[in-house]
């Protein structure tokens, strides 16, 4: 594809404190594989940074000249740290990410490429937590973001790592929940809001349910004012949808402990079944089976197994970049 066809945008990532994150973030930014999109510049907003994230970055800006720092002296919050990063954005798009996340290595082909349709004006990423659910916060996190991602794939609502053409100057200061305003201004243009579920980025979820609470408060809070001041309201506050995806998730749930008692009263008959047989061929035939009778599907090549799942399991969001590279 020749280069004046890509899709060019200005990255943003909004830091505060993120010297154990920010290293990897610029790591994925500049090993992304891109082919229909290209990044000009990645501007890193530090918020009142006390710790190693400042010179961390400029590190990165010694390896790439794309990357660029704004320091802020006072933490004014994310709403001020995108407005600075608007006031030099060079690119008509743009892309917001938290300092916190981590993007998957086609992230930002996925979630810009769709700018490719005029009457697009947003696309945003697949939030998927890296915390596993081994604790009921982890259960919490995981059932939430993927009632999320169910929703979003009916009606988009988007965070974390968001794409928009630059059709504004700034967010108005009074406002919390940045992406949630950059949608309404997006819908009230006329423009499309698009879900790009294969543009995927890594989050950590809380850890603590005082956490959890807090998160959630202030997010409910700020789309119930961005819903009384400026009438937009998120897809979470339509009630119904998202009652529906829950009782569905509800209803699968349930299912699924059918299934299990199902299949471990199945292994406890397939188990009993198996002793009595091994207890008949002890106490009555005398048989200690010391030369095994051979379970022959257990015998086969693992290497050749595995390579064969991984093959198979292999990222189709890579496999289609490869696809649309070898058509460009």
């Amino acid at each position: 594809m020749d280069q004046q066809e890509k899709l060019r945008c200005s990255v943003c990532v909004t830091a505060y404190n993120e010297e154990a994150n920010i290293g990897k973030l610029l790591d994925s930014m500049l090993d992304q594989l891109l082919f229909e999109v290209e990044i000009s510049e990645i501007v890193i907003v530090a918020s009142a940074c006390s710790d190693r994230t400042v010179p961390i970055v400029r590190e990165f800006m010694d390896r790439d000249e794309r990357i660029k720092l704004i320091e802020q002296e006072r933490r004014e919050g994310k709403t001020s740290a995108i407005n600075a990063f608007l006031r030099v954005a060079k690119e008509d798009i743009c892309v917001l990410e938290s300092g916190d996340t981590l993007p998957h290595e086609t992230a930002i082909e996925h979630l810009v490429r769709m700018f490719r349709d005029p009457n697009v004006g947003m696309t945003g990423a697949h939030k998927i937590p890296v915390n596993t659910p081994d604790h009921l916060v982890g259960v919490f996190t995981y059932l939430r973001l993927q009632m999320e991602h169910e929703l979003c794939l009916d009606i988009p609502r988007l965070g974390e790592m968001i794409a928009f053409r630059k059709v504004f100057d700034q967010i108005p200061p009074d406002v919390a929940m940045d992406e949630a305003f950059v949608e309404a201004i997006i819908v009230e243009r006329g423009m499309q809001v698009r879900y790009a579920p294969d543009a995927v980025v890594y989050n950590t979820g809380p850890t603590s349910l005082g956490d959890f609470v807090r998160q959630r408060r202030r997010n409910h809070a700020g789309h119930l004012y961005l819903q009384h001041k400026y009438g937009y309201k998120v897809s979470s506050l339509r009630k119904r949808r998202v009652a529906r995806i829950a009782f569905r998730h509800i209803w699968d749930a349930v299912w699924g402990v059918v299934r299990l008692v199902y299949v471990l009263g199945l292994l406890a008959v397939l188990e009993g079944g198996s002793r009595l047989l091994g207890w008949y061929d002890y106490r009555i035939r005398k048989d200690r089976h010391v030369v095994w009778d051979m379970a022959w599907s257990q015998k086969t090549d693992v290497q050749s197994e595995r390579e064969k799942h991984s093959e198979s399991g292999n990222d189709s969001a890579r496999s289609s970049l490869r696809t649309h590279e070898s058509q460009g």
